[in-house]
């Protein structure tokens, strides 16, 4: 009858360290992305207002 408990908290504990992995990977993802707005926006370029449509 106790077997169950054992197989209970394997599983139990499998799937709580599945979670916190993925919300690691989840968490370094977002720092990635974040860094990679970050230079983005580090690196445009500002034009001088221009009239690109011009009409006939």
């Amino acid at each position: 009858m106790d077997h169950y408990k054992e197989m209970y908290y394997s599983l139990f504990n499998k799937i709580t360290d599945i979670i916190n992995e993925l919300q690691n990977i989840q968490q370094e993802s977002e720092e990635v992305f974040l860094s990679h707005e970050v230079k983005e926006k580090e690196h445009t370029i500002l034009y001088p207002h221009r009239e690109i449509w011009r009409k006939p």
